[in-house]
């Protein structure tokens, strides 16, 4: 098919991505579309859910997470993901061991083995049950009293090894400290798949969501090795279509419609939002010119101003007593917006928030 792609595509991810004509009914129904949203900034991942569910408030995407309708966990790459309570398990037993073995160093140099790891998750989840929710001090406390050495380093790999085992996930935040529950307690039993079935799925969650994304853009958003990757999309692939661009070959859903934009549309995306953070790639979106001053070296990804699904700036907020105060910065002059379409486009953060909203522009 032969379209201009870098015209179209920034419309069709702000749709599949439900950033744009959203009619899902609930937090749950908006992480379970995407599959999982990146989400080590807690307060902004609430907000990735907020600006894809009109009319949502953060109390109202916590609530979610407090029932176990969205659970905070490690789950692809590395890092913190929310993901749906019923696609949590399947998704672990998929991705788990990869990042498992990401750790197989590390691990040995804090004097860790598997035989430790058995022993700290039963710890953990005997401290933890009858519906106790305690932080990670706490848990680590229970680990010494336990006979088991404790440190700042040991502590992230004990609880993210019981994360990925399925022992533990977020419990019910506690003023700001965050706080474990045991997954069984916590979350009802959820899909069964096989590994080729969890392949399949989880590439199709991707390129409907996502799409149009190449298969490495999947692969980096996954985690999971290439050859994984590959077979999840073979499984699916005849449910794309394709479009060749810059060398690359970018894949979405048969059904995504094609026609782009008219209306003009402004967004304030949270910090490690999926619409950036979920590609290999982002120049279909981003000038290449400016990613370095919304993506650091070391990978922190600032909150960005999209116009037209084009990434044209970064926002700073600080959340006060009574308002939230919101100050913006254009990469080029020329993409600048009057206050008054700015002040409109921050509204949706204010009501999420249930704060006023002070703009101040650059």
């Amino acid at each position: 098919m032969s379209i201009e792609f870098s015209t179209y595509a920034p419309a069709l991810r702000l749709r599949n991505q439900k950033i744009t004509d959203c009619n899902l009914p609930d937090p749950r129904s908006v992480v379970t579309h995407l599959g999982a949203v990146q989400a080590q900034d807690y307060a902004m991942a609430k907000w990735a859910v907020g600006i894809r569910l009109p009319g949502a408030t953060d109390s109202v995407v916590e609530a979610a997470l407090d029932a176990g309708e969205i659970v905070r966990t490690h789950v692809l790459r590395p890092t913190w993901h929310l993901v749906s309570g019923a696609d949590v398990r399947w998704m672990l037993t998929l991705t788990g061991k990869h990042i498992k073995a990401l750790s197989v160093g590390r691990d040995r140099d804090l004097g860790i083995d598997d035989a430790l790891y058995h022993r700290t998750n039963d710890l953990i989840a005997r401290a933890l049950e009858g519906g106790r929710q305690l932080t990670r001090a706490e848990l680590m406390q229970e680990l010494e009293k336990g006979g088991v050495k404790t440190d700042s380093s040991r502590a992230v790999h004990f609880m993210m090894n019981a994360e990925l085992d399925a022992i533990v996930c977020n419990g019910v935040r506690r003023g700001k400290e965050m706080t474990y529950a045991l997954m069984d307690e916590k979350v009802p039993k959820g899909l069964v798949m096989s590994r080729e079935e969890s392949l399949a799925a989880l590439a199709q969650r991707y390129f409907a969501s996502h799409g149009p994304a190449t298969l490495h853009d999947f692969q980096w958003w996954s985690g999971l090795p290439m050859s994984a990757a590959r077979a999840g999309w073979e499984e699916i692939k005849s449910g794309l279509q394709a479009v060749d661009w810059e060398g690359k070959t970018y894949f979405f859903d048969k059904d995504s419609p094609m026609a782009r934009s008219e209306e003009k549309h402004i967004c304030f995306l949270p910090a490690f939002d999926e619409y950036l953070v979920s590609y290999k790639c982002r120049n279909a979106v981003f000038d290449p010119r400016w990613q370095k001053e919304a993506i650091t070296i070391n990978g922190i990804f600032k909150p960005v101003i999209t116009v037209n699904g084009r990434v044209t700036g970064i926002w700073r907020r600080a959340v006060q007593k009574n308002k939230v105060v919101v100050e913006t910065s254009f990469f080029d002059a020329k993409n600048t917006l009057p206050l008054k379409a700015i002040e409109k486009a921050k509204q949706a953060f204010g009501a999420f928030l249930d704060l006023p909203v002070v703009v101040k522009g650059t």
